[in-house]
């Protein structure tokens, strides 16, 4: 495997662990802005957002731009977002700031991931991808309780100064170490970019499409509300919430290893279990120990049949469609992590446990159509 793959990997584990990190500082970020917390939380909202915008407009817009220039700005724009924001008090300058990184981010994710079948073999394209994806799942299992941690010590603008570090590293080493590798597709005579868009019109595709928003949603409809649960169960102030989520984090990454290792051959397979383990969970996180359990399960068979998902895009679109293909991928991710969390929390006020409901209910619609699909 390309080094260059895994220093991809270090600049999406910077940009994951930028994504969720702020959940654990929200309060101090909005006592030194001088907001509600409820306020304060629209930057998480508006990171996804960004997200979900982001990856169609930046592929589109970087067409004609070779990959390697475009991977190199957009880490670096999202490396200044966050020193920027590091620099200011000023919460809608900040508010802004977590826009730019989103949509920086977004454009890189979707460069990336169309980057990987010029980078590695057909047949590595699965491992390829399920190694970039696992800088998402270290940033849950180190990145974010790392970040929170110093935000804590040293000020929540600490944790943006490490990102913007981390970032600027990543970038200087992908500016090393990629010279004419990463061709814009333009050189290679393919027509305009319009055209690709095309590519959705595949039943193949589209039915892919709509599993990994399924999957992820119940993915995202459950992680989200992992921690309330286990305070539910344990109390607010439990060691054993981190702990849960730091086993959910260390499942997802044996999800992804795992996922680069098959095809989507075992979509309805994968679908099927998917939702027999949600339905699994939702009686056993009435204990501790059910819950540590299924934290790590549940990680695995989400993670691992997500990525699977979004290898299939990728693999799949590449051909007749490469400079968008990593942004389908990027936008069917991001819209099931802004769907699942959106549903379960339509049930929440009821105990934090429906939200598992909500992760087996979208699971076994997305096993449905997978077999409906044949």
């Amino acid at each position: 495997m390309p080094v260059v793959v895994f220093v991809l990997a270090a600049a999406v584990f910077a940009q994951g662990t930028s994504e969720f990190m702020l959940s654990g500082l929200l309060a101090e970020i909005a006592a030194d802005c001088g907001v509600s917390i409820g306020s304060a939380g629209l930057l998480t909202s508006m990171f996804a957002a960004g997200m979900v915008i982001g990856a169609p407009a930046m592929a589109v817009a970087v067409s004609a731009v070779p990959r390697r220039t475009a991977l190199i700005g957009f880490l670096g724009l999202f490396c200044a977002s966050h020193a920027m924001g590091a620099l200011t008090m000023d919460f809608a300058l900040l508010l802004s700031t977590r826009a730019v990184a989103a949509i920086a981010n977004a454009g890189f994710l979707a460069v990336a991931l169309a980057s990987v079948p010029a980078l590695v073999t057909s047949d590595a394209v699965g491992r390829a991808t399920s190694i970039l994806l696992s800088g998402v799942t270290i940033a849950c299992i180190v990145g974010v309780p790392a970040g929170t941690v110093l935000g804590q010590a040293l000020g929540w603008q600490s944790a943006f100064w490490a990102i913007a570090i981390i970032t600027a590293v990543a970038l200087a080493a992908l500016w090393a170490m990629t010279g004419t590798t990463l061709e814009t597709p333009h050189q290679n005579g393919i027509g305009p970019v319009r055209r690709e868009w095309r590519v959705l019109g595949g039943r193949g595709l589209i039915v892919t499409v709509v599993l990994g928003v399924l999957v992820n949603a119940s993915t995202f409809a459950g992680f989200t509300y992992l921690g309330t649960i286990a305070a539910a169960l344990t109390g607010p102030a439990s060691p054993w919430i981190p702990i849960a989520l730091a086993l959910f984090g260390i499942g997802s990454f044996i999800g992804v290893t795992l996922a680069g290792r098959h095809d989507g051959r075992y979509r309805t397979v994968g679908t099927v279990a998917l939702a027999g383990i949600w339905l699994a969970a939702v009686p056993s996180v009435h204990t501790l120990t059910g819950l540590l359990v299924f934290a790590l399960i549940t990680g695995v068979g989400a993670f691992g049949i997500g990525a699977t998902l979004i290898a299939t895009i990728v693999r799949t679109a590449a051909p007749a469609a490469p400079r968008i293909a990593g942004a389908i991928a990027t936008t069917t991710f991001n819209i099931g992590a802004v769907v699942g969390p959106a549903a379960a929390g339509l049930v929440v006020g009821s105990g934090a446990h429906y939200a598992l409901w909500v992760s087996f209910v979208l699971a076994g619609v997305a096993a449905l159509v997978s077999l409906l699909a044949g």
